[in-house]
């Protein structure tokens, strides 16, 4: 993949109007977002689901952008062609369209992706508006938001009963015309993603909303198999939580057993 072009924000419509699926995957670290780049992924997403899946809360509502900076600085570093997207947590951007920007101006600074993302449609589209004025590119998220799980009644596939598809259209393009360069849909029926693609100028990103979404986006560890569960909608590409586990106990057998370390991994003088 080293003749592969630098991903940039341009791309993602010209992607979308010819019909190339556009993918992404989380990364929370410098290895895995290169070897991730190296593997052609497109977009790389520094989510707050670092919270459950990485820092072992139950949800992403503790997160913290202290938290998110280091995180979001390493996969920085280990993309050299993917685009990246960080998450602002909960709590830094829904006061004001002034905390937005201020939180996301302290991100791009402290880590250097090359968009924020934060959740919600046409209430936080003052907020959306404010940071794409200060130069700061940004992906939305709609349908089943995490942080706001507690008001949604836990995780709820979204885009279901009478004025779903309508109430969701005009919060994407409240998204689109603040200048929303993407949007993320999650646990939106496949109906309701497909006529929502249709009628945004901007790239989807389905995670749990079919197949007609203009991309993909999955949680790295649903996805290589990290754990011994994952959403319905994922699938494992890979068993490398099982390959870790047989590589650690091979570990802990061989210096039980004293054969590591043997001679050739000894210096002597």
């Amino acid at each position: 993949m080293t003749d592969r072009k630098k991903v940039r924000i341009h791309h993602f419509r010209e992607m979308k109007a010819r019909g190339e699926k556009i993918t992404m995957l989380t990364a929370y670290d410098f290895p895995t977002a290169k070897l991730f780049d190296e593997a052609g992924v497109d977009v790389l997403l520094v989510g707050d689901s670092l919270g459950d899946n990485i820092l072992g809360h139950h949800n992403t509502g503790v997160v913290t952008l202290d938290e998110m900076i280091p995180m979001a600085r390493a996969v920085s570093r280990g993309a050299q062609k993917a685009f990246v997207v960080a998450d602002l947590p909960f709590g830094t951007y829904e006061v004001s369209p002034q905390q937005a920007v201020e939180s996301a101006i302290r991100m791009m600074k402290e880590a250097q992706p090359h968009a924020i993302k934060f959740e919600g449609g046409r209430r936080v589209a003052a907020q959306v508006k404010a940071v794409v004025d200060a130069g700061i590119p940004f992906v939305g998220h709609l349908g089943f938001t995490p942080q706001s799980e507690n008001m949604l009644g836990g995780r709820r596939i979204q885009g279901r009963g009478e004025g779903a598809y309508e109430d969701m259209l005009a919060d994407a393009l409240a998204l689109q015309e603040a200048g929303a360069c993407m949007i993320v849909l999650e646990m939106v029926i496949s109906p309701v993603a497909e006529k929502l693609t249709a009628a945004l100028d901007i790239p989807t990103i389905g995670i749990g909303a079919g197949p007609h979404t203009d991309g993909q986006v999955l949680v790295w560890l649903d996805a290589l198999g990290m754990g011994d569960w994952s959403p319905s909608f994922s699938k494992h590409f890979g068993e490398v939580g099982k390959a870790m586990r047989e590589a650690a106990a091979a570990y802990v057998g061989e210096v039980k057993g004293k054969t590591f370390p043997a001679a050739n991994h000894t210096f002597d003088e």
